[in-house]
């Protein structure tokens, strides 16, 4: 038997409200923010079910309060760096008496957490579970423990996990996700495409193998086409592929880029990959001719230990090799760099900073590590004692929340900022203005702001820190 207004079968379901929980600070991108491809595809599977949806992105607009109050059943999205904000938000929604239902990379890894403020959470992919959920609330039907994905306790307060979700193959049966549900939708300037989900690579700080899995899936070419024809059609023709790996396997990729330059679409498109495409020739090329105009490219260290340490799979010399044939082709790169490992000190940050600006990296994200619930990073961190707090809300890439072994915290922290102030300097918007290139003199502007707020923000996150501190440098020391 269930708590609340969650009984089965006591549920009338009309009108639904999705949820995607704002980001609590700012970094080089925020703003273009880029809207997650779950919730919007969710929205799109209910409403394609008869239900009244709606989906609010705060990072791109206001929520209307009114609608989302009035519904029978909201739905609440959340990475770990939004939890906090996600859970007030249910808070307010469960006090009204409407059911909420979470979700997420962050639930996923902890549902017992999350239920202190929902009522159901569903874990890794919910194409197949949230509409069970939506059943069983609505008719009792199917049975809640046959579920898979989804925990909920019950009224004597007891926890239950069902069986995990497992991973969903048929990615062609989903319907293309429906932009337009969002609010504000016309806001949204980069166009998020999923063409692909899982990612076969295993670093130990990400947490995409754990809700996606190891086995690289794939939407079909017609689909993917389709689906880009969409956004284009939207006036979205700025389209960000969110994969974790857009080019995981080139010869797909290939496929879709030869039939978008087939069909003469001619999109503005970037994409998350590896150093590996650099390897690739054709595919450059294809990436180039079929409107590319920027690779993120996840680099994370210049130093070889932390490389291997990482389980990145790929060297030096690769990057810059990377680097250099991929500007060769005439698109740019953004650059990731993951600061902070067990083998990083202080001349790791200021050798990175001096790499990203020697190579000519065009923009670029310098991210400290952070042990994100679900990776062995945290696991690691957590078994040896080693977390400073779970704040989640600081789990942004932008604050330390470990005790790192060759420098103190607030070193690695400030360090890490300064190198991004390095980067973006006056010099480097100076050069980008001369050039007429207005975008990346802006970018250039807004990261040494950007910068300047973070480290003045450090001194009040590290006073708050100070007992905890002193007493974790007691312990090295001791």
């Amino acid at each position: 038997m269930l708590y609340d207004t969650c009984k089965s079968g006591q549920v009338e379901i009309k009108r639904i409200s999705f949820i995607e929980a704002k980001s609590p600070g700012n970094h080089i991108f925020s703003k273009f923010p880029i809207p997650r491809v779950g919730s919007i595809l969710l929205s799109t599977i209910l409403r394609d079910r008869g239900y009244e949806v709606k989906t609010f992105i705060e990072d791109v607009g206001r929520p209307d309060w009114t609608f989302i109050e009035s519904s029978d059943v909201v739905c609440i999205s959340t990475i770990t760096s939004t939890a906090p904000r996600a859970y007030r938000i249910a808070e307010r929604i469960k006090a009204k008496g409407i059911p909420v239902v979470m979700g997420g990379a962050h639930t996923t890894f902890v549902p017992e957490e999350a239920l202190a403020y929902a009522d159901y959470i569903l874990r890794g992919e919910a194409d197949l579970s949230i509409t069970k959920l939506f059943d069983y609330l609505e008719h009792a039907k199917p049975s809640i423990d046959t579920i898979e994905g989804l925990s909920y306790k019950d009224t004597s307060g007891n926890f239950h996990h069902n069986t995990d979700s497992g991973r969903f193959m048929e990615l062609d049966s989903l319907p293309i996700p429906d932009v337009r549900l969002v609010q504000e939708w016309d806001k949204i300037k980069i166009y998020p495409i999923s063409t692909s989900r899982g990612c076969p690579f295993s670093c130990k700080f990400c947490s995409v193998i754990k809700v996606f899995g190891r086995q690289y899936r794939y939407n079909s070419v017609e689909h993917s086409l389709r689906e880009i024809k969409h956004a284009c059609s939207n006036s979205k023709d700025n389209i960000f592929f969110v994969d974790d790996n857009f080019s995981a396997n080139k010869k797909h990729t290939k496929e879709l880029l030869r039939a978008v330059i087939a069909e003469k679409i001619k999109p503005y498109w970037s994409a998350q990959v590896r150093t590996d495409v650099a390897k690739d020739e054709e595919l450059l090329r294809l990436f180039a001719d079929s409107g590319c105009h920027m690779l993120y490219i996840g680099f994370e260290s210049i130093n070889p230990i932390t490389l291997q340490n990482y389980n990145k799979g790929q060297n030096l010399d690769e990057i810059v090799r990377c680097i250099k044939t991929v500007q060769a082709h005439g698109i740019e790169i953004h650059g990731m760099f993951v600061l902070g490992a067990d083998t990083d000190d202080v001349d790791t940050i200021r050798k990175t900073a001096d790499f990203a600006i020697n190579l000519g990296i065009d923009t670029v994200q310098f991210m400290i590590l952070t042990p994100l619930p679900g990776t062995p990073f945290f696991v690691e961190m957590q078994q040896s004692g080693r977390l400073l707090h779970t704040d989640w809300s600081k789990y942004d890439a932008h604050h330390v929340n470990y005790m790192p072994t060759l420098m103190k915290p607030q070193t690695l922290h400030m360090e890490t900022f300064k190198a991004m102030g390095r980067f973006y300097s006056w010099k480097y918007i100076a050069k980008h203005a001369a050039r007429l290139d207005f975008f990346h003199a802006a970018v250039g502007f807004y990261g040494k702001k950007a910068v300047k707020q973070a480290l003045d923000e450090a001194k009040d996150y590290f006073a708050a820190l100070s007992g905890v501190l002193d007493s974790n440098e007691v312990h090295a020391t001791a």
